[in-house]
């Protein structure tokens, strides 16, 4: 599993990761799954699940699998509950602290909890870019200030032994701020001439609510019989004002040649809504599974741009509203034979979405209508299979095989222009298709500690992020189709102990094929690229409640995005754990990336566009942490329920150009 410098999860070579908490998926993606997950104290965590081919049970999103985090569970009546407060200093500070807290009694079980992030984060980004006659040289430094509210409350209610009833609220609250600025050098490169300086900076205030409301019930028969049902509602609140000005200067610097000032609004409002129902029963020795989803979402983004320079007067007004139903039904049937585990399963999708965008653009008294349509409707089958051959515990393999979707974010189809300056922005792109994946692998376990896993994975319509040009000098980034991708990867891994001395290392090779043709010359991608990641963990016990950790990774030069050719980097952790009062209290303390090696570049070379780029984020930081549990060592956790729209949360939560590029 690596992450990229913008928060992209991927898994064995292949993005598309899921990321699931206690068998949910999760509503975050991008950058506020990446602060989620660093908030989450390691003690909460009982193990972490890599699903690479998932049966039909699961959502058929998620194109390299499924990472699933389990939390850990307690076991019997009473309260208790838990805070914690954390302060991190990178280069700017940052705080954070929370409470939970659950109750159960032979009825009642009632649970919730409160998060709070506060802190500002850096990151740099140099770039050099050659496009035509005309070479430009970039050096950004962006702030992304986070203040955030998280909160989660529900109930169940025990009807009786077979009958349960729950009702879940969980929300997030954010205020944030992303600043980016830096100069811009224009160099004719026919006579190696500066001719030119932008100063541009984009200041953008934004802020993202997000409520979900879940009403579950469980019904469970001794004979193996269990019928789960969902109903969900969520909304997003999504709020964007930039203020950009843009300001050109003559080679020297001082002399103003002429300036651009652009107040940009862009709302956004997501609404989601599913109904979800899974039963199980016993059936001719093994265990049958059938059940089926309904899923609506309904968005509207609405675009305003007022721009004024030397008294000439441009309005850009763009609505676009996005609708999509996805309907899905499965089965799913796995039985033990002597020695030989199967389990087979197809997944039916069918969906319908239309997006509309309509508005105008006024500049100087003339006044151009923007419209455009696209209306798509489509059914796919997903089918899932693996053989697990369990006969000796000692030496395990299992082979399988699953197909797999993935549908593009909701802003990652907005035709909207989202600008750093006039010279660099990004577009939604309509014409986004979904990715396609077909995934076979073999998985050998020895002595329950040495593992091996083999895959090979085929891509119809991979997603990646293009860079192209406009008017010969500007650039904009637009995600698109990909032909193929073709990954094949090995990964094995071997945790070892002696005594007070732990031991984990794993490492995975990958080679990756990226093929599309968008035209002559240099508009075509043919990238082949072996990459490998190491990461190794060694821990000891020193006693007396003392214990400490170094681990360290390192990846390899990869392929980013289908056209991005990265460099090497990698860290190097220490941290020390101490536990007081009476073993109620656990004190931290991490100082992470303590070489500064955590450093991404790479070069692009398409469309006529020749970059070269590096940069590093707030990597080295020092973390402490304390945390404190009181009441009842032994309570049983709040339920976990499989809600049905967290899969579209997810996709709704992706990072997009509202938080700016670099993000």
């Amino acid at each position: 599993v690596t992450v990229d410098k913008d928060d992209n999860i991927s898994l064995a070579g292949k993005n598309g990761v899921q990321v699931y908490i206690d068998g949910k998926p999760s509503p975050l993606g991008g950058t506020d799954l990446a602060n989620y997950l660093k908030s989450m104290q390691s003690a909460q965590i009982e193990s972490i699940e890599i699903i690479s081919n998932p049966s039909a049970k699961y959502e058929a999103a998620g194109n390299a699998g499924i990472i699933n985090i389990r939390l850990k569970k307690n076991k019997a009546f009473g309260t208790n509950g838990s805070v914690n407060l954390g302060y991190v200093q990178g280069h700017y500070p940052k705080y954070n602290g929370g409470v939970n807290l659950n109750h159960r009694n032979g009825k009642i079980n009632v649970f919730g909890n409160y998060n709070y992030n506060n802190g500002k984060y850096l990151m740099k980004m140099n770039m050099r870019k050659e496009q035509f006659d005309t070479l430009f040289t970039q050096n950004n430094r962006m702030t992304f200030k986070n203040n955030s509210h998280g909160f989660k409350a529900g109930v169940d209610y025990f009807m009786d032994k077979k009958n349960i009833l729950g009702l879940v609220v969980n929300g997030n609250i954010a205020d944030n701020n992303f600043n980016t600025s830096g100069p811009m050098y224009f160099d004719y490169q026919p006579t190696n001439q500066l001719v030119r300086i932008l100063r541009a900076t984009n200041d953008n205030d934004m802020g993202r609510d997000n409520v979900n409301a879940n009403i579950n019930f469980k019904h469970t028969e001794a004979d193996g019989r269990d019928l789960n049902i969902d109903a969900d509602y969520g909304f997003f609140k999504i709020r964007s004002v930039q203020y950009q000005p843009n300001r050109y200067y003559e080679g020297d610097g001082v002399t103003e040649i002429s300036h651009t000032i652009s107040d940009i609004v862009a709302p956004t409002n997501i609404d989601l809504y599913s109904v979800k129902a899974d039963y199980e029963q016993n059936f001719k020795g093994g265990k049958l599974g059938i059940g089926g989803k309904i899923g609506i979402v309904n968005t509207d983004n609405n675009f305003m741009r007022h721009d004024v320079s030397n008294s000439q007067v441009t309005d850009i007004n763009n609505l676009f509203e996005y609708k999509e139903n996805i309907n899905a039904l499965y089965l799913n049937y796995n039985k033990q034979f002597k020695g030989v585990m199967v389990q087979l399963g197809v997944r039916a999708e069918n969906t319908h979405a239309k997006g509309v965008s309509s508005g105008f653009e006024k500049s100087n008294g003339t006044t151009k209508d923007i419209d455009s349509t696209f209306d798509r409707d489509y059914t796919d089958f997903f089918p899932s299979a693996s053989v697990s051959f369990n006969k000796n515990p000692m030496s395990q393999f299992t082979f399988s095989y699953s197909r797999r979707i993935d549908r593009p974010a909701y802003q990652d189809l907005n035709p909207f222009e989202f600008k750093l300056n006039e010279y660099t922005y990004m577009k939604g792109n309509t014409e986004l298709k979904p990715q396609y994946t077909n995934s076979v692998g073999l998985t050998h376990i020895y002595k329950y500690k040495l593992t091996t896993v083999l895959n090979y994975s085929h891509v119809q319509d991979v997603f990646a992020q293009l860079p192209d040009t406009i008017d010969k000098t500007k650039g904009f980034l637009m995600k698109k189709n990909l032909a193929t991708q073709d990954v094949v990867s090995i990964n094995i891994s071997y945790p070892f102990q002696y005594k007070k001395y732990s031991f984990f290392a794993t490492t995975n090779g990958a080679y990756s094929h990226y093929k599309a043709n968008f035209g002559e010359g240099d508009r075509k991608v043919n990238q082949e690229v072996f990459s490998m990641t190491f990461f190794m963990q060694n821990s000891y016990d020193f006693g007396k409640g003392w214990k400490g950790e170094l681990s360290g990774l390192y990846i390899s030069p990869s392929v980013w995005q289908g056209v991005v050719k990265s460099k090497a980097m990698g860290y190097v952790d220490i941290g020390f754990m101490k536990t007081v009062l009476k073993g109620k209290g656990t004190f931290r303390a991490v100082w992470s990336d303590i070489f500064k090696t955590m450093k991404w570049g790479g070069s692009t070379n398409f469309a006529g566009t020749n970059s070269v780029f590096s940069g590093n984020g707030e990597m080295q930081q020092v973390k402490l942490n304390f945390s404190y549990r009181f009441g009842s060592n032994t309570v049983k956790a709040a339920r976990q329920r499989k809600t049905g729209i967290e899969d579209e949360n997810k996709r709704a939560n992706t990072s997009g150009g509202q938080q700016g590029m670099g993000q």
